[in-house]
């Protein structure tokens, strides 16, 4: 979702002519939505004209399960408030070699630091609440400022975004290819696949993201690794020839995005959006890693498990490209999918041949191995959605 977002506003680039440009970038300034004050905020100087952001960049998408305002068939409104069920951290390295995207498990437990009140004053700080209350708690702001306490990382853009968010985007991509290695039934989203390969877009693509009874074990932690599959078959769509050529279903997602999101202030500059993408445009399918925030069980929820997660944080703050040793945490491979259900067709062309992709002349920083707590998969890797039967439940 993260990466169809940002690839998104690439949409300005391709439409032909000043004048389309131009009313095109009107209509995307007018389908904005109110932004978001960040904590550390401080005015850019300048906007950064049309190409690749100088540096790295640290993005925080957060995902709400807020029913204000949606369709009431996604159930009634919460009275605890907006949790973010989904909370992920896009870090760009400074060269834009590489890129990871860590998900934070919605119940895993944190220390919240004191919040800033968008009603003024600021909330006190808690040693100890899961880190899906932050968004209730202190809203987008908060929710940074705890991750950024988590991770040690600064991270200056934030976007927040809603179910009715979810099914516009998907649409204005075309629906996303997944593939399913054993059945999923799940009667809390309405989510029912057979084993083989589906094109999910609008709610159907919503309520596979929200799945969880329907795939793994049941649990978030098995979800986080089902959205992967869909976020890496995402990311190789946005990056193929026929979606970055086509202005029209480019231009469609940048609209759709600007319309169903809630922006940090330093976020909600069309430039600085398009210079974001412009980032990820080239980087190799091998080079973007899809984590898992290494935790382990405690009483009511997950805490993280101090070791994996300080070598990935390290890891980070030192801006290295990362390699996996872990498994996916609950997903397949295609190819395995595809040795034990003929209905799963193997696809040669899903993950790229390195020696293709990659560039012999580049350098690189120093590659870091994550321990085996660390789950997760590159947008290279076709993995499967390992299915969840009602009678497993």
């Amino acid at each position: 979702m993260l990466a169809k977002v940002l690839a998104g506003f690439l949409a300005v680039l391709f439409i032909s002519g000043v004048s389309v440009a131009g009313i095109a970038t009107l209509s995307l300034a007018s389908a904005a939505q109110p932004t978001v004050h960040l904590a550390g905020d401080v005015p850019a100087a300048d906007i950064p004209q049309i190409g690749a952001i100088d540096g790295g960049v640290n993005l925080l998408l957060v995902g709400s399960d807020s029913r204000k305002g949606q369709d009431p068939a996604f159930g009634a409104e919460d009275e605890t408030g907006d949790l973010n069920d989904v909370t992920m951290l896009l870090h760009i390295s400074q060269d834009h070699s590489n890129v990871t995207v860590v998900s934070f498990p919605r119940d895993m437990f944190v220390s919240i630091p004191s919040c800033p009140d968008p009603a003024g004053g600021s909330f006190d700080s808690m040693s100890r609440q899961k880190i899906n209350t932050t968004l209730t708690y202190g809203g987008l702001a908060c929710t940074v400022l705890t991750v950024e306490q988590l991770t040690g990382l600064e991270i200056p853009f934030a976007a927040e975004v809603q179910f009715s968010g979810v099914i516009a985007m998907s649409n204005a991509v075309g629906g996303v290819p997944v593939c399913v290695a054993e059945k999923i039934e799940d009667e809390y989203t309405g989510t029912f696949l057979d084993p083989g390969m589906h094109t999910l877009s609008g709610v159907d693509a919503l309520q596979f993201l929200r799945t969880r009874h329907g795939v793994g074990d049941g649990s978030d932690l098995t979800r986080i690794s089902n959205q992967q599959v869909f976020l890496s078959s995402l990311v190789r769509t946005i990056k193929s020839a026929d979606t970055l050529a086509n202005p029209v279903k480019l231009y469609s997602l940048a609209k759709a995005a600007l319309g169903n999101m809630k922006l940090s202030d330093t976020l909600a500059n069309l430039d600085r959006m398009v210079s974001i993408a412009i980032a990820l445009k080239d980087i190799d399918l091998d080079k973007i890693v899809f984590v898992q925030y290494p935790t382990g069980s405690t009483e009511g929820g997950v805490q993280p498990m101090v070791d994996a997660a300080d070598a990935l944080d390290s890891a980070l703050l030192a801006d290295q490209p990362i390699s996996l040793s872990g498994d996916t945490g609950g997903s397949v491979e295609e190819g395995d999918a595809a040795a034990t259900d003929p209905a799963v067709p193997a696809d040669p062309a899903a993950t790229p041949d390195p020696a293709a992709t990659s560039d012999p002349g580049a350098t690189s920083a120093p590659t870091t191995v994550l321990p085996s707590d660390v789950k997760g998969q590159t947008a290279g890797q076709a993995t499967c959605s390992n299915g969840r039967t009602l009678d497993d439940q």
